[in-house]
């Protein structure tokens, strides 16, 4: 039998003061989503000033980072490259700034932001997962 680490409310908590330092350290109004390993949601946060619209988004980059085991950013790039057909996989998003936990090479969850430009996302959610080391 396989096992494997879980996120627990308390480093989803850490993760989440992380992100939102990092994000007010820096002035950006995001929202920030943690979900588990099956995109499922433990957290969501809307700091003030983020449009209603970022929460959304960043819960689907969470999930889809957990789901497609990656950064969504490599999404981003295969369609910016020409692979237009990508758009109709069965991922939520392909925007950068969904970012996957990982521990002992397994996903355990994943982070995503969103609110401001799609490297300052990504910059946010990694700052919550080094929260963990």
């Amino acid at each position: 039998m396989l096992s494997k680490s879980v996120l627990s409310q308390a480093e989803v908590s850490k993760m989440l003061a992380a992100a939102r330092s990092e994000a007010e350290k820096n002035h950006w109004a995001v929202s920030i989503s943690v979900v588990d390993d099956g995109g499922h949601p433990l957290a969501l946060e809307r700091l003030d000033g983020s449009a209603p619209i970022t929460a959304y988004i960043a819960s689907e980059k969470a999930r889809s980072a957990a789901l497609g085991r990656r950064e969504t950013k490599g999404y981003e790039e295969m369609v910016n490259g020409g692979r237009s057909a990508f758009l109709s996989a069965p991922l939520l998003t392909s925007l950068e700034g969904g970012v996957p936990v990982i521990v002992d090479g397994q996903v355990i969850g994943a982070v995503g932001v969103s609110g401001v430009k799609a490297d300052q996302d990504a910059h946010v959610a990694k700052a919550a997962i080094a929260a963990l080391s």
